[in-house]
């Protein structure tokens, strides 16, 4: 019989680490004059029904999948978010602190939101620049990174050989694919509420095998969703 070479495909690294991030469900809208709850100097909203119902898409989605370990941030919208998944598999989520979303300064509370809408010039200047400190008062890209960088670098260290599932947000999102594929800093940003992405960490490099996958939430999707 004459010899054959298929495609190979690809397998996990031993040692590595399948990191499935997801963006938390679409938050409750924000209401000029009403400020979000702030939560460590982030606003806190919950999620909106569309966004509950996201969440059950996702955790329909990835209950099948062999997951040893869920993570949130300290936000609500992402433990909401986790819930119906973690009940679906009999995993309690853990808290990583530094997956929370990027501090927007003197626009936290939902007044991003605002100012966005507005077409402000800071908000123009930060998409021009690309960077999160235009907005006054915010966090910049480098301290986003390097804590994100950090609890990823975490995780990997704790689940070696595990696929693990991160509820997270917009901006860590941007953050982590960007540091992963050596992008623009602002090339990831706009994931879809719901969204699946997948990164292999290991020891030497971050490969990313999926962006942005809302397969699960019916119809194509074609609206950027900013942070928050």
């Amino acid at each position: 019989m004459a010899a054959e070479y298929r495609q190979p495909r690809f397998a996990r690294p031993p040692g590595a680490t399948d990191l499935i991030l997801v963006r938390h469900g679409e938050s409750a809208p924000h209401r000029p004059g009403a400020s979000f709850a702030l939560v460590d100097g982030h606003g806190d909203p919950e999620l909106s029904p569309d966004g509950h119902d996201q969440a059950e898409r996702v955790g329909a989605r990835l209950a099948s999948e062999p997951v040893d370990a869920i993570y949130v941030s300290s936000l609500r919208r992402t433990h909401e978010t986790a819930a119906p998944l973690a009940a679906r598999v009999g995993i309690t989520p853990a808290v990583e602190p530094d997956l929370r979303e990027v501090h927007l300064g003197e626009w936290e509370g939902g007044l991003f939101r605002e100012r966005a809408a507005a077409q402000d010039p800071a908000w123009i200047r930060m998409h021009t620049e690309q960077r999160w400190d235009a907005i006054p008062g915010a966090e910049s890209n480098e301290s986003l990174l390097a804590r994100c960088r950090a609890a990823v670098e975490r995780i990997h260290a704790a689940h070696p050989d595990s696929l693990v599932v991160a509820v997270v947000h917009g901006g860590v999102i941007g953050a982590l694919l960007a540091h992963a594929t050596g992008s623009r800093p602002f090339a990831f940003n706009g994931a879809d509420n719901g969204s699946v992405h997948h990164l292999v960490l290991t020891a030497e490099r971050w490969i990313l095998r999926r962006y942005n996958d809302t397969g699960h939430l019916g119809g194509l999707s074609s609206a950027a969703t900013p942070p928050t």
